[in-house]
């Protein structure tokens, strides 16, 4: 009885499990990810079959029953680096281990005679030549018992007494690998090895025949017979880079014309290396442009694919050279794309796979192809693992694994959260054979001049109830994180949608409630359209986020007859190219309303003008939007007009919110090598907010709209002396001395108003008064601050207010 009563006590220890995110401090960051790696695996039940001749070192077939792939794994010692696996994680970790290897040495362990064997030396009777997994990875060979002394004797000219293969010794691989299969040993060159030496050979041949070919003088002018226009000198540049690169990212700046580079390289290989097949992946809104451009400089056809999957199907089988297709495609489209195998693929917009986790970026780097060109002017925007996740798909071994990656080049605090950012120097220096990156200022001198303007308007009341409404919900939320250092998930939706609503409020309340339309933006746009479009070639691009802003210019533009284009997200790939094509070709049609959608990668040159009716909270979005117009191929001065509503949320916006390009000028242009964020994602959002929040100006009442308040008091309080009638509520106070009072006041802040605004001829200056308002710093209330001209007066005035505060709470007591 006590046996049994003690075995029900006893309590069964578990093993503590290895933290995934954060690296314990005992372990370094290679035993940290073997430990996971370690602990994954026996966890898991995969099934095994022996493929090999040895109980122990062998070759073995591992399926996992969960996603039904089956790898090969070949055990060879217990040691990292040995063993081999065939799945993506062990290629690209240089751990030389993986789930499938431990889960694999864990079950042999259990049997009989594996403790012995792995004690022992491998050295099996079969030769071996292997591609080596590490933080390099390396072509090794290594002789069996059985290996003649013929082969040993070749070996020694092609690898180092360690057996690895001599740098250059991939010319003459082939050599070697036809007398090992006319041996008649047992030797065993792996599929990967050979793949790798072919990728070394064949960079090294494509470089050569392209610098005979299109090197020089004479190459410019064979560059030149391919494509049916001339390329800039930095533009033949960047085409060169990216044909002898063979995979590559092209992170010019936009408006430099990264299409046509690529465009030029395609043309370059198809012509050394006698690539067929190209697949370009682009955003759809993209896809009839890329088809255009391809059509423009070149004699090839190129075909976009849409319709039903059984559609695109037959259109991959097409002749023609190039296939455009769309993100959201890929992933349907996966087998087919595979099964067709391109020769390269074009990658446009490529910030849309910097979210690996994404089902868009996993499909996009399931791709097989021996090129990849990558276009993308904002490789990096926010974070490291954005940039790791693009060259992934340029090349997944360059930058190795991301958690090492990381290791190497972020600052943490003791919870592990990112504060900082190291050594971006020696990315930049890593990715210099893969990456190219020019900006406008240094390579375009040409391009026409840009003016910006700011254009500033008034809000109307209806506009800055809603706004201010929502600022003091901002304010609060600003005042809770500040007290408590965290936000809850409620609140953070609060706040986004409370921002959000904020800055519609500055284009109109239509955008609010889709009735009203209150406010002066819309008018303002059409008076300043009637000066741009009064110089017969100007074509203006208007720029909002919200549909509401476009709906509300339409009702405008249609009631004065004016021809207009839209366009937006919502649009299919033909409705997109023919509104495109009444903006550009059709003389009538001067006005292009866009949605972000068109912020992105669409050219706009046929323009001059851009309008901004609102401020994006990413100024990269805004520059994005201008680079539309302001661009290669533009020959005219471009001007910019940015529509912000004085004393708002944007107005705030203008001086407090910079892009951070801190981080991509560290990496890719050479800034500094290492830069500390300062906190948490969150906190440093929240600063943020809460600088554009106190950087907001001051609302300051014009002369009208203190008249008109004045006016308006008068006109529903009785001023006579009169008594109230028996209309008041039951239990109310008369309310004349107050309503006296009240109208005194409004009237000395009317004449405050007259005495200290400027003439309205000069509103646009700060006007005196804002000086006696300011903020509550918990409620972000505005407070009329008057100064006092002594300390007498101050006792005076507060007397005066104490006696005040007693009459109230007597007169409250009364009526309880």
């Amino acid at each position: 009885m006590e046996k049994s009563l003690r075995k029900r006590r006893k309590v069964k220890k578990t093993a503590q499990k290895t933290s995934p995110t954060r690296k314990p401090e005992h372990l370094s960051v290679d035993e940290w990810q073997r430990t996971l790696r370690r602990e994954y695996g026996r966890a898991q039940s995969f099934r095994v079959k022996n493929v090999g001749q040895e109980p122990v070192y062998s070759e073995f077939a591992v399926t996992n029953p969960a996603s039904g792939r089956t790898y090969r794994v070949a055990i060879r010692g217990r040691d990292p680096g040995l063993n081999f696996c065939s799945c993506p994680d062990f290629s690209v970790n240089t751990l030389g281990t993986c789930k499938h290897i431990e889960w694999l040495i864990a079950m042999l362990m259990r049997k009989h005679g594996a403790k012995k064997a792995f004690a022992g030396a491998f050295r099996p009777a079969y030769t071996e030549v292997f591609l080596e997994y590490g933080a390099q990875r390396r072509v090794r060979f290594q002789p069996g018992t059985d290996c003649p002394s013929a082969l040993l004797k070749a070996a020694e000219r092609y690898f180092d007494p360690g057996g690895y293969l001599h740098p250059g010794s991939h010319k003459t691989f082939d050599t070697f690998v036809r007398a090992s299969r006319s041996s008649e040993a047992d030797v065993r060159i792996y599929d990967d090895a050979i793949d790798f030496v072919a990728r070394l050979r064949d960079d090294e041949c494509r470089r050569e025949a392209i610098a005979e070919k299109f090197d020089g003088p004479a190459g410019i002018k064979a560059l030149n017979a391919i494509l049916k226009v001339k390329l800039y000198p930095y533009q033949r540049e960047g085409a060169l880079f990216a044909a002898k690169a063979g995979r590559c990212l092209i992170a010019d700046d936009m408006g430099l014309g990264k299409t046509i580079q690529s465009i030029a390289a395609v043309e370059i290989l198809a012509r050394t290396t006698g690539i067929e097949r190209v697949l370009v992946v682009c955003p759809t809104a993209l896809k009839y442009q890329w088809k255009q451009e391809i059509e423009r400089f070149t004699a090839r056809f190129a075909t976009v694919l849409e319709g039903f999957k059984l559609d695109r199907e037959k259109q991959y089988a097409s002749e023609s050279f190039y296939k455009i297709t769309n993100y959201e495609t890929v992933h349907r489209d996966l087998d087919i794309i595979n099964g067709w195998h391109p020769d390269l693929v074009l990658l446009d917009e490529a910030q849309r796979i910097k979210n690996w986790e994404t089902r868009r970026a996993k499909s996009i780097k399931q791709i097989d192809s021996t090129h990849a060109i990558v276009l993308t002017g904002t490789p990096l925007e926010n974070r490291l693992a954005e940039l790791h996740s693009i060259m992934e798909f340029v090349d997944r071994f360059h930058l190795g694994p991301l958690f090492r990656f990381l290791d190497e080049h972020q600052h943490t605090d003791p919870d592990g959260r990112v504060i900082g950012y190291k050594h971006l120097d020696r990315i930049k220096t890593s990715l210099s054979p893969v990456l190219l990156r020019r900006h406008k200022r240094d390579v375009l001198q040409e391009l026409p001049e840009r003016t910006d303007k700011h254009l500033f308007v008034e809000m109307t009341a209806a506009q800055r109830a809603i706004h201010e409404e929502f600022r003091e919900v901002v304010a609060k939320i600003i005042a809770k994180w500040r007290r408590r250092g965290f936000l809850s998930d409620e609140d953070q939706r609060r706040l986004m949608v409370a921002l959000q609503y904020m800055r519609m409020a500055c284009n109109s309340t239509y955008l609010i409630d889709k009735t009203s339309d209150e406010g002066p933006k819309m008018d303002e746009c059409c008076i300043l359209l009637d000066d741009i479009l009064a110089i017969p070639e100007n074509k203006a691009v208007i720029f909002s986020q919200w549909i509401g802003t476009h709906e509300l210019l339409i009702r405008r533009f249609e009631a004065e007859d004016r021809s207009y284009a839209f366009y937006h997200g919502s649009l299919d790939g033909k409705a997109r190219k023919k509104t495109l094509d009444d903006f550009k070709r059709n003389g009538k049609c001067r006005i292009l309303l866009c949605t972000e959608t068109g912020g992105v990668g669409l050219n706009l040159q046929e323009a001059s003008v851009v309008i901004n009716m609102d401020q994006p909270w990413n100024p990269a979005v805004l520059e994005q939007r201008i680079g539309r117009v302001h661009r290669l191929g533009q020959h005219r001065n471009v001007q910019v007009y940015h529509f912000v509503s004085r004393g708002t949320i944007e107005h705030g916006m203008l001086g407090v919110l910079k892009f951070k390009s801190s981080l991509s000028e560290g990496v890719l242009d050479g800034g500094e090598s290492e830069i500390f964020l300062g906190g948490t994602k969150m906190k440093q959002f929240m600063e943020s907010v809460e600088k554009v929040a106190e950087s907001i100006p001051l609302h300051v009442p014009t002369v009208e709209e203190t008249s008109d308040a004045i006016a308006a008091q008068e006109s529903a309080v009785p001023v006579t002396g009169e008594p109230a009638t028996d209309d008041a509520p039951a239990g109310r106070a008369p309310q004349q001395p107050w309503d006296e009072l009240l109208a005194a006041g409004l009237d000395l802040l009317g004449k405050l108003g007259q005495v200290m605004q400027p003439s309205s001829t000069a509103r646009t200056a700060a006007s005196p008064m804002a000086g006696l308002i300011a903020r509550n710093e918990q409620t972000g209330a505005a407070e009329l601050r008057i100064p006092l001209p002594d300390a007498e007066t101050a006792v005076r005035v507060s007397s005066l207010l104490e006696g005040l505060a007693n009459v109230l709470r007597a007169s409250a007591q009364v009526r309880k």
